[in-house]
């Protein structure tokens, strides 16, 4: 890891570092934040493109940045070190002062000297205080992303609130919906720290001063997806990474300290016990989630820098740049989880299956069952509570890799003793599969225990459209059976499960005909996303020995379109033929 902070004080010398590098683009040509903006941006980072500056926005004052981290290498460059070498470097400092000595001590004094970088540094003078006016949100750039979204929103404007107990601060990224020139919706979801502070405030009957944050060095920026513990300030653990003080400023008009080199500071307050219709908005699990009541933030004041440069980001169906910021904070953050489970070897949330819907878990078991001891603890533990299907294997199979996961399954799993279901438990908030909010059920999955097939998975089977003429395409993927169904999803795999001729087969997923099976992240999206483990998942065998539910046989899994889900997020062909037709316009 890097001993000396990043060499970006501001959201802007980072763009400007970028730019001497080729890795930004200057759009030069009007163009609309409605849907166009949201269309180039998607294309230039599914092909690795450079970050882009729209330098005149329709109907705004200021410029627009997007796909800023779109690739591992902007923002390896702005954080100033391996994601993963940050991780490992905190495990390996705990560990060597394990047992505690003065020769240890020593040897990490560089390291321990950061620790004096855990307070932010108040400063009197400010970019992000250059300019202080009356809230005006509607001359911002918001993105408007997807045709049903219920309005602009702010996408990369991290919240600064602080617990109205304690004081301790909190920042995380949640959107806002911007209502007018001072209302937004905020989109607090379930068991994040922005909605633990709204809530003591709640009880309290008093609003929560809050701070929607819009740029900043890269780190400030980053520090919003950090899925730290409850009370931990992210902040505060930058300026660790940094290797210098996080500089912050006193707000005009809040009791609280805000980011100096933010490109705006928007001031203001969320209301106690008052809600307003958010919403929909096309998310990254690919669907739209629907309107519903959030609370409201009221702005108070606009700061600024005097050239400021807004930054967003688009969201949608995988690929998008949250597939990096996601996997870097995954990276950030897992290698702590062997503090408290020592077992682990290591994790990793899929991106392709919205983060929290597919974990795949490497382990070494010690204790007889301590695999159970360790998903249930993992999935109690912070964001990763939110897990919905968690697939523990052992210490020698790749995690990460899916098809591994999926041999692991083949060799080592039965659904009797070694799938644990649990039919009610905390979910993503944005999750729609199990038609109630924040709700949901989940499945672990273990496949650590002997091997009980030595054969490898077949590369061909009998095809599955000699079951039911409503198949209309298959693929197998290292013997996980998933075939498209164009109607009656139940029926068919009720008949699948039982067919003989799939042999050995123990999964068979059916998905909706716009789930491209060539394609593993379409695949990965399609399945883990379309689900609800107690809802959807069928057996060729349910039984109870008393109140113990067994499951025996070959395991389906409806993972199609179903009435009542949100839609999938698709752009209006006039979009794509304006930007197919401007394309060179663009200069790109």
């Amino acid at each position: 890891m890097r001993s000396t902070p990043p060499p970006f004080a501001d959201l802007a010398g980072f763009l400007q570092a970028l730019e001497r590098r080729g890795e930004l683009h200057r759009i030069r040509c009007e163009v609309d934040p409605y849907l166009e903006v949201s269309e180039i941006t998607q294309r230039v980072m599914r092909g690795g493109g450079p970050a882009l500056l729209f330098e005149r926005v329709r109907g705004a004052d200021f410029p627009l940045a997007t796909n800023i981290y779109g690739t591992m290498d902007r923002l390896v460059l702005g954080m100033g070190c391996e994601p993963r070498a940050l991780g490992e470097s905190l495990i390996g400092l705990i560990e060597r002062l394990n047992p505690p000595s003065l020769a240890a001590f020593w040897n990490e004094r560089a390291l321990l000297a950061r620790a004096r970088h855990l307070r932010v540094r108040t400063v009197r003078t400010a970019r992000a205080q250059e300019v202080v006016e009356a809230p005006q949100l509607t001359r911002m750039p918001h993105l408007t992303g997807w045709p049903r979204d219920g309005g602009p929103f702010i996408t990369w404007g991290p919240m600064l609130t602080q617990d109205p107990r304690n004081g301790r601060r909190n920042i995380g990224l949640y959107r806002c919906q911007v209502y007018d020139d001072t209302t937004t919706g905020v989109h607090w979801q379930s068991l994040k720290g922005g909605r633990g502070h709204h809530f003591e405030a709640e009880r309290l009957n008093r609003p929560l001063e809050t701070a929607i944050v819009l740029g900043g060095d890269p780190l400030t920026m980053l520090a919003a997806i950090l899925p730290l513990p409850e009370g931990y300030d992210e902040l505060a653990f930058v300026g660790w990474v940094r290797g210098a003080p996080t500089p912050m400023v006193q707000a005009k008009t809040l009791g609280m300290l805000v980011p100096a080199n933010a490109e705006f500071v928007v001031e203001g307050h969320v209301a106690a016990h008052e809600r307003r219709s958010e919403g929909p908005f096309g998310d990254h699990y690919g669907h739209y989630s629907e309107a519903a009541d959030f609370p409201v933030f009221h702005a108070t004041a606009v700061t600024r820098a005097a050239n400021a440069i807004y930054p967003g980001t688009v969201v949608g169906k995988p690929p998008q740049e949250d597939k990096i910021v996601g996997i870097a904070a995954g990276e950030m953050i897992g290698p702590l989880v062997k503090l408290v489970q020592p077992s682990v070897r290591d994790l990793y949330a899929y991106d392709a299956a919205s983060f929290h819907n597919l974990v795949g878990v490497s382990m070494v078991e010690r204790h007889p069952t301590e695999v159970l001891k360790i998903a249930i603890g993992l999935n109690g533990t912070g964001q990763m509570a939110l897990t919905k299907v968690m697939v523990m294997v052992p210490e020698d199979v790749d995690c990460r890799d899916f098809r591994a996961l999926f041999r692991a399954l083949w060799h080592r799993f039965e659904p009797r003793e070694r799938m644990l279901l649990m039919p009610i438990a905390p979910l993503d908030t944005l999750d729609y599969t199990s038609y109630v909010m924040h709700v949901g059920s989940k499945v672990i999955l273990d496949a650590t225990g002997p091997v009980r097939e030595t054969e490898p998975p077949p590369r061909a089977i009998a095809d599955p459209r000699g079951c039911d003429d409503r198949i209309t395409d298959h693929r197998l993927y290292e013997g996980f059976l998933v075939v498209v169904v164009q109607r009656d999803p139940r029926a068919v795999l009720e008949r699948l499960i039982r067919w003989e001729p799939l042999g050995r087969i123990r999964f068979v997923a059916a998905v909706s005909d716009d789930v491209d099976l060539d394609d593993d992240a379409r695949l990965l999206w399609g399945l883990f996303n379309r689900f609800d483990p107690a809802r959807d998942m069928l057996f060729t065998s349910q039984t109870f020995v008393g109140a113990k539910p067994v499951y025996d046989g070959r395991i389906g899994i409806d993972a199609t379109m179903k009435d009542g889900y949100p839609l999938p997020v698709t752009m209006p062909e006039e979009i794509v033929a304006r930007v197919d037709r401007r394309w060179a316009e663009y200069g790109l």
